[in-house]
C-alpha cells in the first residue's frame, strides 16, 4: 500500500510553510501520510502536523539536534522511513532538504527528483513537473523502477488548507552516537526584519532600474505596504545595494509566490528561473521589449520612479 512520508522543517521555533503544503497534497491525494521531526525544542510542533494530516510524527527531539548536519538527521530519517513504512518520502525544497534528500536516496537505494514544481499521483506512480534549461522547458519525469520514490518540492508547489484541532500519535526516534568526524560548531546567520521570501505570498523585487541603494530605498515602502518579502535581482545583489540572501533567481532563492512585483528587472533568463512560477506576475519596466514581459501577466511600461509612488498610493487607498 502506498504511504508518504513528510521530513517537517522546523525553523525559527516553528513548522514552515512548505512543510503544512506538503501535508495538505497528501491529505487531498488521499495517501496515507505520516511525518518525521527532529531537531531541538520540536515536540511541541508535533500537533500542528498532526493537524495537517499526519497519522504518526517520528520524532526526535534533543539538544544536539539545534544545528543540523547531515551526518546526524541522515541516520533519524532512515529510521523514521523503515519505521513508517512509506513508500514515498517528500521533502521541501530548502539547503537542508539539498543535502538530505540525495543522501538518504544513495543510503537507500532510491530514486530521487530534486526541484518538483507540480506531481500527477496516482499511489506510487508519480509523474514530476520540473522547470529546465533556465525554465526554456518543463520536463515530465517518472520512476521507472519500484521502489522507494524521494521527491523535493519548491514552496508555494501546492496551497495550505486550515489545520484541525488534533493531538499527535508520536513514536521517538533513536538518537545514536554522534559522529565524531563531524562537528557543526555555529552557524552565522544574516539578520533579516523583512519576511523570508521561501514563506512570502507575495513578494516585491527590484532590478538594476532601480539605478542605487536610493532607488532600492524608494520601492521598499510599497513592500511593506504589501506586508511581502524584498527580493532583488543577481545585478542588485553583485553592486552591493541589496544582501545576498535576497537575490531571487537560478543562482539565489527559488520562489513560488501567489504575487511577483518585477520592479525595474529586465527579465535575464537567470532570474526568470527562479520567479516563473509565481501564480501571478506583476512587472514594471521602461523598455516595452523587456524580456520580463513575456511571462508577466500584468505589465507597465514606464519610469517605476513614477508608477511606484503611484502603485502605493492606489494600494492604500484599497487597504484604507
Amino acid at each position: 500500500m502506498s504511504k508518504i512520508l513528510v521530513v517537517a522543517e522546523f525553523k525559527n521555533g516553528e513548522i514552515r510553510k512548505p512543510t503544512l503544503e506538503l501535508l495538505t497534497k497528501a491529505r487531498q491525494a488521499g495517501i496515507p501520510t505520516d511525518a518525521a521531526l527532529i531537531g531541538s525544542g520540536v515536540r511541541g510542533a508535533a500537533d500542528q502536523l498532526a493537524g495537517h494530516g499526519a497519522a504518526t510524527v517520528y520524532l526526535a527531539d534533543d539538544g544536539a539536534l539545534e544545528r543540523y548536519s547531515s551526518a546526524a538527521y541522515l541516520p533519524l530519517v532512515t529510521q523514521a522511513v523503515e519505521k513508517s513504512g512509506a513508500t514515498q518520502v517528500w521533502f521541501s525544497m530548502s539547503e537542508t532538504s539539498n543535502s538530505l534528500a540525495p543522501a538518504l536516496a544513495g543510503r537507500l537505494d532510491a530514486g530521487y527528483v530534486g526541484g518538483a514544481a507540480g506531481m500527477e499521483i496516482d499511489g506510487d506512480d508519480l509523474t514530476i513537473h520540473r522547470p529546465a534549461m533556465a525554465t526554456k522547458v518543463m520536463q515530465k519525469m517518472t520512476f521507472l523502477k519500484d521502489g522507494l520514490r524521494i521527491v523535493s518540492i519548491r514552496s508555494g508547489t501546492f496551497d495550505l488548507e486550515p489545520a484541525e484541532p488534533v493531538t499527535a500519535q508520536t513514536v521517538d526516534l533513536e538518537l545514536g552516537e554522534p559522529d565524531a568526524r563531524v562537528v557543526v560548531t555555529d552557524v552565522v546567520q544574516e539578520v533579516q526584519d523583512d519576511v523570508d521570501l521561501g514563506e512570502a505570498s507575495v513578494i516585491v523585487s527590484v532590478g538594476r532600474g532601480v539605478k542605487g541603494p536610493e532607488g532600492v530605498e524608494e520601492v521598499r515602502p510599497l513592500a511593506k505596504l504589501l506586508g511581502a518579502a524584498f527580493g532583488a535581482s543577481r545585478a542588485v545583489v553583485d553592486s552591493g545595494w541589496m544582501p545576498h540572501n535576497t537575490q531571487v533567481g537560478q543562482t539565489g532563492r527559488v520562489v513560488s509566490p501567489d504575487v511577483y512585483f518585477s520592479i525595474g528587472i529586465s527579465g535575464a533568463i537567470q532570474h526568470m528561473a527562479g520567479m516563473s512560477g509565481s501564480k501571478l506576475i506583476v512587472a514594471v519596466n521602461k523598455d516595452p521589449d523587456a524580456p520580463i514581459f513575456s511571462i508577466a501577466d500584468y505589465g507597465i511600461v514606464g519610469d517605476l520612479f513614477k508608477v511606484v509612488p503611484i502603485l502605493t498610493e492606489e494600494i492604500k487607498k484599497v487597504k484604507s
